[in-house]
């Protein structure tokens, strides 16, 4: 693990490995980046990959106060030590950053990014308008299992009865650690409707990837290929939101390689 000092002077941290052009992942959701661990050992053949907590995750610090602004000046130096410029892949809420990354003008040389969670109108529920307002209030009580339950249903859309059974499994607690950056999710999508001008600002070679099982986040992918310039599709069929690195590593390495 390494580390790096973001605009703000939060340590974001880091593990670099690999060889070959440098490739930055973001993850996606309260987690950190021990998800992506298994997809950057598959990419570290061909690349230098640099595989990242979020800040207020994981081994990375946070501040006092949050910003959007703050998450593209983490990417940003992330980029800076990667050399200057570098290829990113985003997964889900991940994904949002890298294709706002690209829209500000970061030095992003390719994008990928995995089912972005924008919300096209009559496609599934809407999230509530409060949504943000009620994970600040929850986290204000340290009800941080009640946060985790309002993404998963609200903002996720998952059943109410199939939320409940999740607070038996291992992984609950690691997401319960680090739930009050739900908050800060919420605040980068906003609304959570689809920003077609910012999509039209990104000027680099992008690659669009989603599963085909969850049918609104298949329309969403639709929806962002057609809003960047020469943005590219591809369907991983049969693949979940948690996509199985196996799967797409190989469209990562031919798309990063072309």
């Amino acid at each position: 693990m390494d580390k790096v000092i973001s605009k703000d002077g939060t340590a974001i941290a880091f593990d670099r490995s690999g060889q070959g052009p440098a490739l930055i992942l973001i993850g996606g959701g309260p987690t950190d980046r021990s998800v992506n661990t298994p997809l950057a050992e598959l990419l570290s053949p061909c690349f230098t990959v640099f595989n990242y907590d979020r800040r207020g995750r994981g081994d990375s610090g946070d501040s006092a106060s949050y910003s959007v602004d703050r998450e593209y000046e983490d990417l940003a130096a992330l980029i800076a030590e990667a050399g200057g410029s570098a290829m990113v892949f985003g997964t889900s809420g991940g994904g949002i950053i890298g294709l706002e990354a690209a829209a500000r003008g970061l030095a992003i040389t390719r994008l990928v990014v995995w089912e972005t969670p924008y919300i096209l109108e009559g496609s599934r529920p809407a999230v509530p308008a409060d949504y943000r307002d009620r994970l600040v209030a929850l986290l204000a009580e340290g009800r941080r299992g009640e946060m985790l339950e309002l993404f998963f249903t609200a903002a996720v859309g998952m059943p109410a009865e199939f939320v409940a059974p999740m607070r038996d499994l291992p992984f609950w607690g690691t997401m319960e650690a680090i739930a009050h950056t739900l908050v800060y999710d919420a605040a980068i999508l906003g609304d959570f409707s689809l920003p077609v001008e910012r999509l039209a600002s990104v000027a680099v070679p992008t690659l669009v990837v989603e599963g085909a099982t969850t049918p609104w986040l298949s329309a969403t992918a639709q929806a962002v290929a057609a809003s960047v310039p020469g943005a590219r599709r591809l369907t991983l069929a049969g693949q979940p939101h948690n996509v199985d690195p196996a799967a797409i590593a190989p469209a990562l390495t031919e798309f990063f390689t072309a």
